[in-house]
């Protein structure tokens, strides 16, 4: 990750909220949530902001030698959004501490802020990390 990545640093991102995204879609296999209302999935947003924020340290980052990975979320979401609005992503990067970057995010749906929060993001080495995913996997194999 370059050094150049510091505290203050601010980006925008946008995203178009597809059906998919919506909690009777995304949790299509559950009965309770096909009778909710057709908004935006708390859990999907979460993964916009996270995407947001990646996206920003893109023009940091040795990419694909180095990843990032989300480590904390912590958002508060204020508003329904429906499908086909478009968010507007503001970040700015709190703090750099070694591979560590902590955020403010929050996203705007057109009408009004539906999200604000903090999320951090650790740099990886996607060969080192992958290693370690498969022998976690094969160790969970071998305990089943």
């Amino acid at each position: 990750m370059s050094p150049d990545l510091q505290p203050g640093f601010r980006f925008e991102w946008s995203y178009t909220v597809p059906a998919r995204a919506t909690v009777p879609q995304l949790y299509h296999d559950t009965d309770f949530c096909r009778d909710m209302p057709d908004v935006l999935a708390t859990g999907y947003m979460v993964g916009m902001m996270e995407l947001a924020c990646l996206h920003g340290m893109m023009p940091f980052m040795d990419w694909p030698r180095e990843q990032s990975v989300g480590t904390m979320v912590h958002f508060s979401h204020f508003a329904p959004t429906p499908p086909g609005m478009t968010l507007a992503v503001k970040g700015e990067v709190l703090e750099v501490e070694g591979r560590r970057v902590r955020f403010r995010v929050e996203a705007w749906d057109g009408v009004e802020r539906i999200c604000e929060g903090t999320h951090e993001r650790h740099v990886i080495d996607p060969v080192r990390f992958n290693a370690k995913v498969a022998a976690k996997a094969a160790a969970g194999a071998g305990a089943a």
